[in-house]
């Protein structure tokens, strides 16, 4: 497959810890050996991606807008903003992109507060539990989406 398409993938508070963080839910990989897996496996299906993180939810917010008319898809791991921000799900909208959720570790079967999510219901699908692989999981969905619409 090769389609030709911009990604966003885009990762929020406290996932430049990864390695460190809790390496028995999350992992040992680091945020940049994330970053190489994806551009890795984005190389092979026809894509370009555009890996960033903040801890900050005002700098997701103002990415995710400029995705509107930079790229051609997002996926979104938005870590703990996932279960609280409005703010981001608002921008989710107004993207009108296709958009991937991503979680590292199973949301369902950890403490009750992670079992919601504001990013679920615009996006077009989720992925959870699958550690980094998930992400790769979440460029092929993306890029099956931007090559059937």
């Amino acid at each position: 497959m090769a389609i030709d398409a911009s990604i966003l993938v885009l990762n929020g508070p406290n996932l430049n810890m990864l390695g460190v963080r809790e390496p028995q839910i999350y992992g040992s990989m680091t945020l940049d050996d994330l970053e190489a897996a994806c551009h890795e496996r984005a190389d092979r299906l026809g894509l370009t991606v555009d890996f960033r993180q903040s801890n900050h939810e005002g700098e997701l917010v103002s990415w995710i807008q400029q995705a509107r008319t930079e790229n051609d898809g997002i996926v979104i791991n938005a870590g703990a903003y996932t279960h609280t921000s409005v703010a981001i799900m608002d921008s989710l909208i107004l993207s009108e992109l296709p958009v991937i959720e991503v979680h590292l570790s199973n949301i369902f079967k950890r403490e009750p507060v992670r079992h919601h999510s504001y990013i679920s219901p615009v996006a077009r699908g989720m992925i959870c539990g699958f550690g980094p692989h998930g992400y790769l999981l979440a460029l092929d969905a993306i890029a099956n989406i931007i090559d059937r619409d």
